[in-house]
């Protein structure tokens, strides 16, 4: 499954002093993820992907968030870097499942 979408970054708020910054999967897209047969999640309920912004590629996993009612993607430092964004930036993903 790949899925292309444009979302707001934002920082955590309980880990803002870490600098954990993420996306959030559109609703319905997650509910769509949610509803997929396949293996059981990793920890967390989290599932491997294969992410592109900008010029960036890189892997690592999304997470269930049960207060948004999402999976949420974290973006790394060296991504945001890369591609000049930061949070209240809005960007387009590209996101593939792996799991």
């Amino acid at each position: 499954m790949i899925i292309t979408f444009e979302a707001e970054l934002w920082s955590w708020t309980a880990r803002r002093a870490d600098s954990w910054t993420f996306v959030s999967l559109p609703t319905d897209v997650s509910e769509e993820i949610r509803e997929l047969p396949g293996p059981p999640r990793r920890g967390f309920g989290s599932l491997r992907v294969r992410v592109t912004v900008g010029d960036s590629t890189w892997a690592t996993s999304i997470f269930p968030d049960k207060e948004r009612s999402c999976y949420v993607l974290p973006v790394k430092r060296s991504i945001r870097e890369a591609e000049a964004i930061e949070a209240g930036d809005v960007t387009t993903v590209r996101l593939e499942l792996l799991d």
